[in-house]
């Protein structure tokens, strides 16, 4: 998911349960106020990357970069999960004793609520003084902004990414191989000639997941489907609550059906209801299924755990694909920290961490392609730099309304079980969104 992963979350103290990682410098019982200097005392960062990703191993030099710049200042890492923040963010944020600095999920549903409640600081004057909108740009951008109704893609800078995604499948070479299929596929015609003769080879074609817990993967290949047939305007229609959105036309109806039909077919296999995207992971990496739905968050993973040859390629014929910039940094509204908030995320975007994550495979948006030496990963990084080039990305599906994430995850469970068909999906979410962004 991002990171490990977009979606992943990490076992650890919670939300409010901070000090999970240890990362202070000497420390100082006065307080660092707001001085952008050398600073004194504390300096809190929250935040919910795996320290073993690209992003976390560049967090990691930035915070080496940055205890060198403050040598006066104890920074403490604290680490979250991704669910955890989400669910007590507003307790948090609106207390008297906030993190100086956090990470948080974009879209009106999640950043978009914060910012509207007055819980984030708006960063325009940091975002001109440092040149960030230089390096964070176009759709990159989309989900930094917010206007004062919590609505994305314009208004004030809240938060500031450093680090792009995008979704694609990894694929197991040889079980390719053996099944037949000798060239990649090309469009969706021949994705599905090619999940048939996976099928007809005994195969679980696609390692999928439907957990209402961490269960992406259904989501993700759903909405794949939709953003394979959708335009540009239908998307951004939907993303920003633009012109009205019709779930039972176009795309929307198009791709869920066939979603549907995947699932009827055994294409993602079943008994997905109790799976999580580590339980999906596990069985592509185990050889219990040839491909898996995921985003670059898994590359390192794949590269370091798969004892096959794989590869990657984006949902063939696509008009659009699944992709985003980053989670976000922000400064809480009552940090008492903000100019060192300023230069720790200005820290996280200079070329020294940026390259770092760049040739990890972490996307980052600010990077030097050309510091990439391994051609694999350089790449992953190129195909990505052309999707946003072309400004082909669709975003994730649970960003424009509040209580998303966990509505759309209950109905794939619902749809994998076999439970409730495309036509009875889309009349809920037609219900869900058209009351959600009233």
């Amino acid at each position: 998911m991002r990171p490990m992963t977009r979606r992943q979350a990490i076992a650890g103290l919670g939300a409010l349960g901070f000090g999970a990682l240890s990362l202070a410098a000497c420390s100082s019982a006065a307080p660092s106020g707001n001085s952008a200097g050398n600073g004194s005392g504390k300096f809190t960062i929250l935040q919910y990357e795996d320290p073993t990703t690209p992003q976390g191993q560049g967090w990691r030099k930035a915070v080496e970069l940055f205890k060198a710049k403050h040598p006066g200042l104890t920074v403490d890492v604290q680490q979250t999960s991704f669910d955890a923040f989400r669910q007590n963010a507003k307790i948090l944020l609106s207390g008297n004793d906030v993190p100086d600095v956090v990470e948080f999920n974009k879209g009106n549903a999640d950043g978009g609520q914060l910012a509207s409640q007055g819980l984030l600081q708006p960063l325009n004057e940091q975002v001109s003084q440092f040149g960030w909108d230089k390096k964070v740009t176009g759709s990159m951008a989309a989900f930094a902004k917010y206007n004062d109704d919590g609505m994305a893609g314009d208004g004030d800078w809240y938060g500031v990414p450093n680090v792009g995604e995008y979704v694609y499948f990894y694929y197991n070479k040889a079980k390719f191989a053996k099944a037949g299929i000798k060239d990649l596929p090309t469009d969706l015609a021949s994705f599905e000639a090619a999940v048939d003769k996976l099928k007809a080879a005994g195969e679980v074609p696609i390692s999928s997941s439907a957990s209402t817990s961490q269960g992406f993967n259904q989501m993700w290949v759903w909405y794949s489907l939709v953003s394979a047939e959708a335009s540009r305007k239908e998307i951004d229609d939907f993303m920003f609550v633009r012109d009205k959105v019709d779930f039972r036309s176009g795309a929307w109806k198009s791709g869920t059906e066939r979603f549907q039909q995947w699932i009827e077919k055994g294409y993602v296999g079943d008994k997905l209801g109790g799976l999580s995207f580590e339980q999906a992971t596990v069985n592509f990496l185990s050889e219990k299924a040839v491909m898996l739905p995921w985003n670059n968050g898994m590359f390192a993973r794949i590269r370091k755990d798969a004892k096959f040859d794989w590869g990657f390629f984006i949902m063939p014929g696509a008009k659009l694909s699944m992709g985003s910039s980053g989670h976000l940094w922000g400064v809480p509204a009552k940090a008492k920290n903000k100019d060192l908030a300023y230069d720790w995320i200005e820290t996280t975007l200079s070329p020294e961490v940026q390259n770092l994550i760049g040739q990890k495979g972490g996307l980052p948006l600010a990077g030097d392609i050309n510091a990439i030496s391994d051609p694999l990963t350089k790449e992953l990084t190129q195909k990505f730099n052309d999707v946003v080039k072309a400004d082909t990305l669709s975003f994730y599906p649970d960003y424009p309304v509040p209580g998303f994430l966990d509505f759309i995850q209950n109905h794939m469970q619902a749809m994998s079980n076999k439970n409730e068909t495309a036509a009875g999906y889309l009349d809920a979410l037609q219900e869900f969104y058209d009351k959600g962004t009233k």
